[in-house]
């Protein structure tokens, strides 16, 4: 009778870390035209939502602040023929940077009123 309860015995070990490990190599051989997570899809579209607006913002706060010290350059070091067109230069340079928010917001607005219809619709069918 002893034997019996000895082998009715069960063991189990469970490693989070083994598991996930195992569901990543297996996710690297599976069909590609798998469809994507709603949940995914739905947190990729929201993030798609600022990206476009904060890349088009920082290439123009950069160049625009490189101006604005090419126009310091201009007034500070080089003076001279150049103090005059390096104020107007250093001015162009501050509006770009003074822009750059703007911008961004006016950018995510459109981002946002492009991708609403998708996202209600991923949000409708997730709370069901």
């Amino acid at each position: 009778m002893e034997n019996k309860n000895q082998n009715d015995t069960f063991n189990y070990v469970y490693s989070a870390k083994q598991q996930e490990e195992i569901q990543n190599i297996r996710n690297k051989y599976l069909p590609e035209d798998t469809q994507e997570d709603k949940m995914e899809q739905l947190r990729r579209l929201d993030a798609s939502v600022t990206t476009k607006g904060t890349v088009v913002s920082l290439i123009i706060g950069i160049i625009s602040a490189l101006v604005l010290g090419v126009g310091m350059c201009c007034t500070m070091v080089w003076g001279g023929k150049l103090f005059i067109p390096g104020i107007v230069i250093g001015i162009v340079g501050i509006i770009g940077v003074s822009l750059t928010y703007p911008l961004y917001n006016h950018i995510t607005k459109k981002e946002r009123a492009r991708v609403t219809p998708e996202i209600l619709r991923l949000t409708e069918e997730l709370m069901k």
